[in-house]
């Protein structure tokens, strides 16, 4: 059995990433902001079969986008109370850079893992 690499959940010597996986990549992570869960979604079911990097990054971000929905929902429910108003706001600027950041990341083909994501999509 190979070694796995640090940080990498890869087997050593399986084939890096080629510049159109890098864009899919960058789109699942990048998309999610615009359209949460559909585009990573998307990502995963089509181009997933194609390369398992390409999945593991668009799993990564399918799981990040349903904490963001959640975090959007969460926070248009508790408008009522006007709380969800300061957490909206701070919602989007969080899934937004950090959506962002690992879209450059994968750009550079770097596996990706969000911080405090729930693992709901294996």
């Amino acid at each position: 059995m190979e070694q796995q690499q640090q940080g990498s959940p890869f087997l050593t010597g399986s084939p890096a990433p080629t510049e159109d996986d890098k864009t899919m990549a960058l789109l699942a992570h990048i998309g999610g902001i615009v359209f949460p869960i559909i585009v990573p979604a998307i990502i995963m079911a089509t181009k997933g079969e194609q390369s398992p990097w390409v999945k593991s990054q668009a799993v990564e971000a399918l799981n990040f986008q349903i904490g963001v929905f959640i975090g959007y929902v969460v926070s248009t429910v508790l408008t009522a109370v006007c709380i969800g108003a300061l957490l909206l706001p701070v919602v989007f600027i969080g899934a937004t850079v950090l959506g962002i950041i690992a879209g450059l990341k994968a750009k550079e083909g770097q596996f990706y893992r969000y911080p405090a994501t729930m693992r709901l999509v294996k």
